[in-house]
């Protein structure tokens, strides 16, 4: 073999080719591989060192890349890639055509070749697990999708449930992309997460056709209340107004509730019908309001009076002042609404007292009472002479226990007839 020579004279170890190579005298230059020497071409035109240089230069070259895949084997690179290039080095070595240690990167390469059959071993057990999870997470996948499709209509999220459908189908298609499972397996689970999909879609369709349905059918409910309230809202029929606007607020809290936003807006509606009619009460009734004022006064002046009455010394005579004074008081007529309940109940207090006051007299003089109590009168006399008979009876038999029993029976009826006696005092008082 010929080839022309090159300029790696001084970058080659010439030292080291030596123990490797040699050079004859016509320029042919060979390689001594474990004592063997095997021609590996000649370099016309050069000197013996060039020649030698060349072919060392190839060597190292094939050396270099060894060193390469070394790496690429150290960086786990794809076992397929590497064994591929650690068979076109074979193939470069198994050729005499350089100048080098061959014994030694024999050897490395062998060694290399070594790791590279573990690391396509790891691949595969890689490959299995690999597939192992994915097959898990696909699984995963599908059984949340077919949780989501059959959840409880009454507890469902619609919203949350279909953005998350969504993301297990992002997420389905990035397994898929990242490793393919067998076809069958695959075709299974895709199949049921369609399925599942397809149900939840279904039933999410039906769940908002019901609901606007439903909200059409509060939105006509309410809009023909608001007609009514609209109607109502020039009205100066204040009271028979009023009590129909408290029946339309009760058929509006028993109308079925739409959308929020569109309730709201429905509600504002109604609610500014209902203001004009009773901001024009309001406005109405304050200037009554402003009218009545010196009734107001009037009526406080009389209140004065009537507390003047208090405490109540001479029941006939509080009676007749609070007569002229209620008589008076009609006549002035209304005072402020604001004040209203205040004033009637100052005078209330004070009729209650007189009240009160009537009412405690007569259950002193009450002729029933008194009947009662003489009637008692009578029965406890009537008792306490027949124990005292008896008492007498036992004294002259001599017993001592039935003494002591007619004694302390005769001595409770006479107690018990000198309480009745001062309480009857008190009723004849």
């Amino acid at each position: 073999m010929t080839t022309q020579p090159d300029d790696t004279l001084a970058t080659v170890d010439l030292e080291k080719a030596r123990k490797f190579g040699k050079v004859d005298a016509e320029g042919h230059v060979f390689v001594i591989v474990d004592g063997e020497e095997y021609a590996v071409g000649q370099v016309p035109g050069a000197s013996a060192d060039e020649a030698l240089a060349y072919f060392a230069r190839k060597f190292e070259n094939v050396e270099a890349q060894v060193a390469l895949l070394e790496e690429r084997v150290a960086r786990k690179a794809k076992a397929a890639d590497l064994q591929k290039a650690a068979a076109h080095l074979g193939q470069q070595v198994a050729v005499r055509n350089m100048v080098g240690d061959y014994a030694a990167l024999q050897e490395h390469l062998v060694a290399l070749v070594a790791k590279i059959n573990e690391r396509e071993e790891a691949e595969k057990a890689e490959s299995v697990e690999s597939r192992e999870a994915a097959l898990a997470a696909r699984e995963a996948i599908v059984a949340e999708a077919e949780t989501l499709a059959d959840q409880d209509e009454t507890k469902i999220h619609w919203k949350n449930s279909h953005s998350r459908m969504n993301e297990l189908f992002d997420e389905w298609k990035k397994t898929q992309r990242e490793h393919h499972l067998a076809k069958s397996v695959e075709d299974d689970l895709w199949k049921r997460f369609r399925a599942a999909r397809t149900t939840f879609d279904r039933r999410r369709r039906a769940h908002f056709s019901q609901l606007d349905e439903k909200n059409a059918k509060a939105k006509r409910v309410k809009e023909a209340l608001i007609a009514e309230a609209e109607a109502l809202s020039t009205s100066t029929d204040w009271a028979e107004t009023a009590a129909k606007y408290r029946t339309l607020m009760d058929q509006w809290k028993a109308a079925p509730r739409g959308g929020r936003k569109e309730d709201d807006a429905l509600w504002g509606r109604f609610r500014a019908a209902q203001d004009v009619f009773f901001d024009a009460r309001a406005a109405l009734n304050a200037e009554l309001d402003k009218e009545f004022e010196a009734n107001l006064v009037a009526k406080e002046a009389l209140l004065e009076e009537a507390r003047a009455i208090l405490p109540v010394t001479d029941i006939k005579a509080a009676k007749a002042q609070l007569e002229g004074i209620l008589d008076r008081w009609d006549t002035i007529g209304r005072v402020p609404r604001a004040a209203v309940r205040r004033v009637e109940q100052d005078l209330k207090k004070v009729q209650d007292e007189i009240h009160q006051a009537e009412n405690a007299k007569w259950q002193k003089t009450d002729p029933e009472k008194q009947a009662r109590a003489n009637s008692m009168l009578t029965q406890l006399e009537e008792a306490i002479a027949d124990l005292e008979a008896d008492l007498e009876k036992a004294q002259a038999g001599g017993n001592a226990q039935k003494i002591k029993k007619a004694e302390e029976a005769l001595a409770a009826r006479k107690q018990w007839l000198e309480t009745l006696k001062a309480s009857s005092a008190e009723f004849g008082a």
